[in-house]
């Protein structure tokens, strides 16, 4: 009988039961859930960074997107909230698409 004692998706459970085969959960409360949520970040990452192709790695960045809207309501932000943050930070701050890899900042 496998272990898991992981986070996972809402319907999971629900799927495991269609198949025919039973699984025993529980409800997660806050502390718990920040917790495990910050774990399942940590696995979605690495199964981001083994992605063998350009579909593995954009199902894994979906995996960590969703994981960070319900991390971000966890903290009280909704998704539309958390894009606005995301979005004031980049109109301040810049993205990421010019790729800019700084390596030396001189001492003035």
């Amino acid at each position: 009988m496998p272990i898991y004692n992981k986070l996972v998706r809402d319907r999971i459970p629900e799927i495991i039961r269609r198949n025919g085969t039973e699984c025993r959960v529980r409800r997660l409360d806050a502390a718990e859930f920040e917790i495990e949520g910050k774990e399942k970040l940590r696995e979605e990452l690495a199964e981001y960074l083994e992605a063998g192709n350009a579909e593995q790695a954009v199902e894994e960045l979906a995996d960590l997107l969703e994981l960070i809207y319900c991390l971000s309501e966890y903290h009280g932000y909704t998704k539309e909230e958390l894009e606005s943050i995301r979005e004031d930070k980049a109109e301040r701050r810049g993205s990421f698409h010019e790729r800019w890899f700084l390596e030396v900042v001189e001492d003035s």
